[in-house]
């Protein structure tokens, strides 16, 4: 039989691994074990499709809210209020996802959820602007808050689905894996968003329904990894998923995380390193503003003109860094995490990104200049797409499933979008009130990056006991 009992069964006589080919090639990115090669590539295939789809749509977002106007706000004011009202809308949305989790299986939540995402693109790709009216009141701020939604739910629905199939141990594992194929998908649909946009073939606008296939597609590999199993023949782990609800006790997201302080402090992290994150973004996002403005300024016969070209540039302009970011979390991705991992344990993996943070914000602050914010945000971004988002799923290998369709879908949305929303706070204060510079607000998330450093180490140790009584998947087909 080509199977591995060593690991999974500690008890029983290991037999020799035989490998294929396909498991001796991803050998070279994680210790995949015999039988476990087809089910890591059509994961990390799906994750592939996701983030491909998200980022066509993404440059998209933030090309549309650069010519949406409210109330006189500035383009850096606008786009981190935009964040904040993520955070609202999700206050709504959530209880609503955690009750249909405790009566969908995780198929029907992924294809149902995925569905409704479809029908939401197709519902922004007619009201932009333009096509059937010259302009709707306020869609792009809408879709703004849309993309921000979505893109947490799907990627965090994914994780919950994935460690699910695996379990901590072969998570453990393979997550390093599986998570390469965020990073190729990121940076192939930056890449190729970038390139149809500079052809001319398609609008800016078209990109949301390129974005569709890949979902669908990533919806049907989802349904032949959850018949599958890990191994190809399914373990009694995974029947006994098919019928029973993803979150079968309900206890509600927020009473588990005030419950369990592992749960709390990943919250706490998660809003930590998103205000971080998203006060970045913004700086940035205020700089390309004026930098495109004064690049353009006279080039435009009309005010309609001049925004098409604002927008086209603003898009061209992120479909670049998203280009860089993902092309750069790619190789750390590939070549560098399960290294970490492996000689450096879990608390390298935790700290890595939030020192890198610190290093790039203190550097920001001595030279606030579009140039190097922009190197030093592929630099974290990039880190943060590869060595902490392996990390940060990684931390819910150990627990339960209502936590990880429940807790973990809470967590990974509602407390981002809260960190953008304080992101947005810091914004008003240091516009509205204090009038502060640039590097101001780049020396608060220095200060932020010095908090988020024992967090991580305090995550590490508890997921260290939380892993102690883990249950543990078999490893025969049944």
């Amino acid at each position: 039989m080509n199977q591995y009992t060593g690991e999974d069964q500690p008890g029983n006589r290991k037999v020799r691994p035989r490998f294929s080919s396909l498991e001796r090639f991803l050998r070279l990115f994680a210790r995949v074990r015999p039988n476990e090669g087809a089910t890591s590539l059509i994961l990390a295939t799906n994750l592939f499709l996701i983030l491909m789809a998200y980022y066509f749509i993404k440059p998209v977002r933030e090309g549309w809210l650069s010519i949406s106007l409210f109330r006189g706000l500035t383009s850096l004011e606008l786009k981190a209020y935009s964040a904040f009202g993520q955070s609202l809308l999700l206050l709504a949305v959530l209880p609503v996802y955690a009750a249909l989790a405790a009566i969908w299986t995780r198929r029907q939540l992924i294809v149902r959820t995925s569905g409704a995402v479809v029908v939401f693109l197709v519902g922004f790709w007619l009201v932009q602007p333009e096509l059937i009216w010259d302009e709707v009141p306020y869609a792009g701020i809408a879709f703004y808050m849309f993309v921000g939604i979505v893109s947490v739910t799907l990627v965090a629905q994914f994780w919950s689905f994935a460690s699910d199939i695996y379990g901590e141990s072969r998570g453990k594992r393979l997550f390093p894996l599986v998570a390469i194929g965020a990073s190729a998908g990121g940076a192939l649909g930056a890449w190729a968003g970038q390139a149809l946009i500079e052809s001319t073939l398609v609008s800016a606008f078209d990109l949301i329904l390129f974005a569709i296939p890949p979902l669908c597609i990533a919806v049907a590999l989802a349904i032949w990894t959850d018949r599958r199993g890990t191994y190809g023949q399914p373990t009694q782990w995974t029947t006994a998923r098919w019928h029973e609800p993803a979150a079968p006790h309900n206890e509600g997201a927020y009473r588990l995380i005030a419950r369990h302080r592992y749960l709390s402090a990943t919250a706490v992290t998660v809003m930590l390193f998103s205000w971080i994150v998203a006060s970045g973004d913004n700086i940035l996002f205020g700089l390309v503003q004026e930098s495109v403005q004064l690049d353009l300024a006279g080039t435009a016969a009309s005010p309609p003109e001049m925004a098409r070209r604002i927008n086209e540039a603003t898009t061209a302009f992120y479909s670049d860094l998203y280009f860089w970011i993902n092309t750069a979390g790619l190789l750390l991705q590939a070549f560098l995490v399960s290294r970490i991992l492996r000689y450096g344990g879990f608390m390298a993996l935790m700290l890595a990104t939030p020192l890198v943070s610190l290093t790039a914000y203190v550097s920001m602050a001595v030279a606030p200049v579009i140039g190097l914010i922009k190197a030093m945000k592929v630099a974290e971004n990039s880190s943060n797409y590869s060595v902490n988002n392996t990390a940060r799923h990684m931390l819910w290998l150990p627990v339960s499933k209502d936590m990880l369709y429940q807790a973990k879908t809470a967590i990974d949305t509602l407390f981002v979008r809260i960190g953008d929303g304080l992101a947005a706070v810091t914004v008003l204060i240091g516009t509205r009130i204090v009038t502060m510079e640039v590097v101001n607000f780049l020396w608060i998330n220095v200060i932020l990056a010095l908090f988020w450093i024992p967090l991580a180490v305090y995550l590490a140790r508890e997921n260290r006991r939380w892993r102690e009584n883990a249950p543990t998947p078999p490893v025969q087909p049944a």
